[in-house]
């Protein structure tokens, strides 16, 4: 659904929030409703164009059909689609794919992480000055938070921007760190968080509590658990 509109000149919309969405993102997230919906009528979804439905159920899918949908109107391709399942709230199962370079990681609770089906483990850094550091915009963060970013990133190695949730592809691959965003929703992260563990690393909010639906859109994620403590430590929540 989403490779035919890839650097065609689709038009793009703004939504309420000013964030940009084209046809692309509401393909692909009502095919893989309509998926669900056959497969798993009892579970809820909540996706980020068409919102929520059966949200009180045990199991709820996560869905960004586009994360980084700037990128995509910018034919840059580092965005990924999102597909997470929650039991309870918490991240149970989750997939960052992008389907321009061919690449999809999953991860589930008690597995190993994979790219392409291939087993995939975290690198060790052993402290934050070693460390490189991503998040998607600097703009993301606001006041006290963008002044907590601010004494992370002053101790990081290397700090990028723009790779939106490509970042934690990366980092359960070995290339990353440490990412630290805010802003976020449920359909941001809840799928980076069982991808990122079944790799070796540690997915949390700002306060090092576990990823969840009602987590409030701060995210914290390291590969070497030794980094992500200093920067829990520096974020000072």
């Amino acid at each position: 659904m989403i490779r035919p509109y890839f650097r065609t000149g689709v038009a793009v919309e703004d939504k309420a929030d000013l964030s940009p969405v084209t046809a692309a993102d509401r393909a692909a997230e009502a095919a893989m409703r309509q998926l669900i919906e056959r497969r798993f009528p009892d579970h809820g979804i909540l996706g980020e164009e068409f919102g929520p439905t059966r949200a009180e159920a045990e199991h709820v899918w996560v869905l960004d059909p586009i994360d980084g949908t700037k990128s995509f109107i910018s034919g840059v391709p580092l965005f990924g689609t999102l597909i997470a399942l929650t039991c309870a709230g918490r991240p149970i199962l989750g997939v960052i794919d992008q389907p321009i370079l061919g690449e999809r990681w999953s991860g589930a609770a008690g597995r190993a992480s994979t790219l392409n089906g291939r087993p995939i483990r975290v690198r060790p850094c052993p402290r934050l000055a070693a460390a490189s550091l991503f998040a998607t915009s600097p703009d993301m963060f606001h006041g006290s938070d963008a002044a907590a970013f601010a004494r992370v990133a002053a101790a990081a190695k290397l700090v990028r921007y723009g790779a939106d949730c490509y970042a934690y592809g990366l980092l359960a691959a070995g290339f990353v760190d440490l990412v630290l965003e805010a802003s976020l929703k449920p359909y941001d992260f809840c799928a980076i968080a069982p991808v990122v563990e079944g790799a070796g690393g540690v997915a949390s909010d700002w306060r090092g509590s576990a990823l969840g639906l009602r987590s409030d859109g701060r995210v914290a994620v390291g590969g070497d658990r030794r980094v992500h403590a200093e920067a829990l430590a520096l974020l000072g929540v």
